[in-house]
């Protein structure tokens, strides 16, 4: 099983991108997946999570995601103590930033980043970097087809905004693989 967790601000699709990831997975990909969040009474810009598992097998675990697989960071504000929690041994941390160089030697894991700002911008004109940082993900863990998240997009998101989202899920995948 891989289980992914993501951080993000209230607004930011957090919990939107890791429900269409668990429906790429699952709808899409033939496998099981679960996706829920984490969050209280917070408002717009308070720090949330989501967390989506992705099996072969059917998932019976219904409890938050501590050690995790991945772990996607959407603000990197929210650097911190709660973002390096739970990590294992090979947990791959993916974070949107203009400047990588910040997050050298902070830990052992590998880091992969990503300017999701910038390219949401482009594509979207507006930074919602959620599909971006998705592109990210299946580029360095292919735990699901980037073919399925296309697929997902389609169905979930309204047609006015999904081909651009498509765009910017490519653009994300294509520059992660090139770095």
């Amino acid at each position: 099983m891989k289980e992914i967790r993501w951080h993000g601000r209230g607004g930011q699709g957090s919990f939107t991108i890791a429900r269409l990831l668990g429906q790429a997975a699952s709808v899409y990909g033939g496998q099981y997946a679960q996706a829920f969040p984490s969050f209280g009474p917070e408002r717009r810009g308070a720090p949330v999570l989501g967390f989506t598992r992705i099996s072969e097998t059917k998932i019976t675990d219904r409890s938050e995601v501590l050690t995790c697989d991945y772990v996607v960071v959407l603000d990197e504000t929210l650097w911190g103590p709660a973002v390096v929690a739970g990590l294992k041994e090979d947990t791959i941390i993916i974070i949107n930033t203009e400047t990588p160089e910040k997050y050298l030697g902070q830990v052992e894991n590998k880091i992969v980043t990503i300017e999701a700002t910038s390219l949401a911008l482009e594509v979207l004109g507006k930074p919602i970097t959620n599909t971006a940082m998705l592109g990210a993900l299946v580029a360095i863990s292919e735990v699901v087809s980037l073919d399925d998240c296309k697929n997902a997009i389609k169905d979930t998101l309204k047609a006015s905004v999904s081909e651009k989202n498509i765009e910017l899920i490519q653009k994300a995948y294509d520059a992660v693989k090139e770095a």
